[in-house]
């Protein structure tokens, strides 16, 4: 190792100690350039696991808004990889923030979020796994950061129902889901619906936007994105009965699981 690259390597195998030669600006740098790489190995198992780590250590806590401000900016990038590994950073920075109060101001998390938001229901490329590039999880990834977001701007709940519902709906794609993704994004809904403070007409509002996404699916094969749809509300109604093992039943569960199984009997006929 010296003070201009990091062994990234070395670092994994000696199971990521934190490499105190080197400015904390200056390794944010360094994981900034390995977490754009089209090699899983080093954006996933070097980068991204260097990067949860340390955050969560507090190794990063004097330049924590310039890793979440360089995490949004590449919801613009080129490279798919690039986009679906920036809410990840985000959840990271968020629970730090989350966790240390006054981390993180809120016009930073603000600005995060306005980013996040437009990248999120329009990414094309829902691609779970790719056997070059590895993990992408553009959806799972997504509702990861979904859930941060709800506990870090609270009232921006119901925006985040809704743009979970724009996110299920998007037509725009060509991949079904099979690695978990409705899972990860009903988990997702269901953090989001722990929080106290929301009415009932909130908390079932945003399934109405499904709903009316769902008229022009007529007889005949399902198209990708309603598939995956009714495949998400089928995970979130297990989620909304069996409740998070961590955090119970959210509020309104009752009034969801009825809204959900109403939208699932348009497929499931026989559903009483």
């Amino acid at each position: 190792m010296n003070a201009d690259l990091v062994d990234w390597p070395s670092i994994a195998a000696a199971d990521f100690p934190f490499p105190d030669f080197m400015p904390a600006s200056r390794l944010a740098d360094e994981l900034s350039a390995v977490l754009v790489s089209p090699d899983p190995e080093i954006r996933d198992d070097h980068g991204y696991t260097a990067a949860s780590r340390w955050i969560a250590e507090g190794h990063f806590d004097e330049v924590l808004e310039a890793l979440g401000d360089t995490a949004t900016a590449r919801f613009a990038h080129p490279e798919v990889q690039a986009r679906t590994f920036a809410p990840l950073v985000l959840c990271s920075v968020l629970t730090r923030g989350h966790t240390v109060p006054g981390l993180v101001s809120k016009e930073a998390t603000e600005r995060w979020y306005a980013g996040f938001t437009a990248w999120y229901p329009a990414e094309h490329d829902t691609h779970g796994w790719d056997y070059s590039l590895g993990w992408l999880h553009a959806v799972a990834h997504g509702a990861d950061a979904t859930a941060a977001f709800a506990k870090a701007l609270p009232g921006r709940r119901t925006e985040l129902l809704g743009l979970c519902a724009l996110r299920m709906t998007n037509a725009q794609v060509d991949y079904r889901y099979a690695q978990s993704e409705d899972a990860r994004l009903a988990r997702a809904l269901t953090r989001v619906l722990q929080g106290p403070g929301l009415t009932r007409e909130q908390a079932t509002g945003w399934l109405s936007v499904v709903a009316k996404a769902l008229e022009g699916v007529g007889p005949g094969p399902l198209p990708i994105w309603a598939f995956n749809t009714f495949a998400t509300l089928q995970s979130l109604h297990v989620h909304l009965v069996r409740g998070l093992a961590d955090e119970g039943v959210p509020p309104h569960a009752e009034a969801v699981a009825a809204r959900t199984a109403d939208l699932l009997r348009l497929p499931y006929r026989w559903l009483a």
